[in-house]
């Protein structure tokens, strides 16, 4: 699906770009060298070189400029999912954006597995919350708050979607 996607197209579909996000990818600040430093509206690179690095294997090294042009395009696509659920929100006189709007945005955009997706780890976050929320109130007896490790519940959710694959 995600190889596919045009974005071009979306212009033609009535999805525009938030001016704001026009101007995250192209613009570049002056750092004190009077060089042209990294703009403060792309996503931490660090953070994305370790999401990238996740998926390769342990020997993988990654380009700056690989990273740079990763940054550019999650920033984007973050960007417009949520430009397209801040519309939702705009619409129905809300102020704060959910889970549930970034599913339909995407199903909007024509992402509908990515939505899938998301609305399935959605899902499962909610209910360890509940849970968590169930045992810190009394249920678990020590009185010790339970934390949920993310990233556990995160690779859970990738072998699923592994396994939903074959």
């Amino acid at each position: 699906m995600s190889r596919d996607f045009d974005f071009n197209r979306l212009g033609e579909l009535g999805h525009t770009q938030p001016p704001s996000l026009a101007r995250a990818s192209t613009s570049t600040s002056t750092d004190a060298n009077g060089g042209a430093g990294q703009d403060n509206n792309l996503l931490p690179i660090a953070n994305v070189g370790r999401i990238m690095k996740d998926v390769l294997p342990p020997q993988a090294k990654i380009s700056k400029r690989a990273k740079e042009t990763i940054q550019e395009c999650a920033t984007e696509f973050v960007g417009f999912v949520t430009g397209e659920a801040s519309e939702r929100c705009r619409r129905e006189r809300r102020k704060t954006i959910n889970g549930d709007d970034i599913c339909h945005a995407m199903r909007s955009l024509g992402l509908d597995n990515y939505a899938d997706a998301m609305r399935r780890y959605l899902q499962r976050y909610r209910e360890s919350e509940e849970l968590a929320a169930a045992l810190n109130s009394g249920g678990g007896g020590s009185g010790r708050a339970i934390q949920i490790d993310v990233r556990a519940e995160l690779s859970i959710f990738r072998g699923n979607e592994q396994q939903d694959r074959n």
